[in-house]
């Protein structure tokens, strides 16, 4: 991408201060992305973006630029620019650059740069019709598609010198129900760290009518009770609650300055036995994996916690340096615009040992919550608050009603120690996560889980 001569001399220049590491991290990136509504495209828009970011670490500060120019008199200016930021100290020895060959653990038989457009529009066109002819209430059905090719050179002042390609692809399908007075809409967004062949083989019957059935459903459905059940949270997105309830509370970006819950507490028990939680970002064609991470670490299956017991966090290089820990291949960023920090890839509650239809049969009373909505949570106290996108009462060991409305309330950390039961049925979601480094591909998953109580907002009252 460019001469590696010139990137041993950005990196000289980023020390020239008296830096104690720098960093080259260059992205050659082309997105294409498509939207349909109601049978039509309404909007198509391919671009390539290229840049450079440059950083630098000296002690406990970092200094972080970018640039587009890559002319090598540009790039050593924004290097040398950078480094006025740090004074003092000796400047930094320079490691022989030695390039590492990478392994893919993706298999891509379809570069989606290769595909011609009829053939996205016409997967894009089969979803609607299949959400359309659902049923007469679903009055608009709603499509993105998105393919995406991230070509990445990472280098560093300790002889780090890999190259990498990343390759995305996602289909989003959000249907409308309306009965004339209300309205409701369903959503399923299956993607991948994959090629055109995983939108080719996608069940479109599954996703398009999930997400048609999900609008009909909580079209028919009764306002949710509020007060304080057992809550019973099925697998796939269902994640999402401990992604953003414990999952970010885990990630140094939090932990090194200890704004998280969890900081400080390697090996106690923060929840129970049958609670193995994981960040993996060596799942084949997983939406949220890597090959390497952006720093150009590899990435790898790192145990948060493991039978109930805090094992480690997600570690990035700088944070690693206020931790005094190892980096954990967690570090991301969007782009070259962003200084990368540590972030989740694929992350997961293990499977246990009982069966759906066992968690539900010995539930007397409670709510299902069989598709998560979005939520937010605050990392230094775990307080958090989630939507629930299709939901149901659960009367006598059996899933009764479908209600509407409802939102799980709680603290991360506490809803941790109340899980009671969990299923075997592990599977994952597609979903976007925003952080301080921007926006990011990444897996939840769960198989289904049981919580003794959690506090639920509706609107019908208790």
């Amino acid at each position: 991408m460019i001469k590696q001569s010139i990137i041993e001399n950005v990196l000289e220049a980023a020390l020239s201060t008296g830096g104690d590491f720098s960093e080259v991290f260059i992205e050659d990136k082309y997105v294409n992305t498509m939207e349909l509504q109601s049978g039509k495209i309404e909007k198509s828009i391919s671009g390539r973006d290229f840049g450079i970011g440059i950083r630098i670490f000296s002690g406990l500060q970092c200094i972080y630029t970018y640039t587009t120019d890559f002319s090598e008199a540009g790039l050593i200016n924004a290097a040398k620019r950078a480094a006025l930021a740090i004074k003092g100290g000796a400047n930094g020895t320079i490691h022989p650059l030695q390039k590492e060959i990478i392994q893919p653990i993706h298999t891509i038989t379809q570069m989606p740069r290769t595909v011609e457009h009829a053939r996205k529009v016409a997967v894009m066109r089969k979803a609607n019709d299949i959400a359309k002819n659902y049923d007469e209430r679903i009055k608009q059905v709603a499509l993105r598609y998105i393919d995406e090719e991230q070509n990445v050179l990472i280098a560093n002042s300790e002889g780090k010198f890999v190259e990498d390609t990343r390759v995305y692809s996602r289909l989003s399908i959000q249907a409308t129900a309306s009965d004339g007075i209300e309205m409701q809409t369903g959503f399923y967004g299956p993607g991948a760290h994959a090629g055109f062949e995983f939108i080719e083989n996608l069940d479109l019957n599954h996703y398009a009518g999930e997400s048609a059935r999900i609008a009909v459903t909580m079209l028919e459905a009764d306002e949710c009770p509020s007060g304080k059940f057992p809550v019973i949270i099925d697998n796939e997105f269902g994640g999402v609650i401990f992604h953003e309830a414990c999952g970010h509370g885990l990630e140094a970006t939090s932990v090194a300055k200890n704004n998280s819950v969890f900081a400080n507490r390697i090996g106690e028990k923060v929840a129970p036995d049958i609670v193995t939680y994981i960040d993996d970002g060596t799942l084949p064609n997983e939406w949220g994996s890597l090959n390497v991470d952006d720093e150009g670490e590899k990435t790898r299956k790192n145990i948060l916690i493991e039978d109930g017991i805090l094992k480690g966090y997600l570690i990035d290089k700088f944070n690693a340096r206020r931790m005094d820990a190892e980096a954990t291949g967690s570090s991301r960023r969007q782009s070259y615009r962003f200084n990368p920090t540590s972030r989740m890839t694929n992350t997961y509650i293990a499977p246990g040992k009982s069966t759906p239809e066992e968690i539900i049969a010995s539930t007397e009373h409670g709510i299902y919550a069989k598709y998560m909505g979005g939520g937010s949570v605050n990392p230094a106290t775990g307080e958090y608050n989630f939507s629930v996108a299709e939901a149901y009462l659960v009367k006598n060991g059996k899933i009764d009603r479908a209600v509407r409305g409802a939102t799980l309330i709680g603290n991360g950390a506490k809803t941790l120690q109340l899980v009671d039961m969990v299923g075997d049925n592990l599977a994952h979601g597609a979903g976007m996560c925003g952080s301080i480094s921007g926006s990011l591909p990444v897996n939840v998953g769960q198989p289904m889980i049981r919580v003794s109580e959690i506090t639920v907002g509706g609107t019908k009252g208790e």
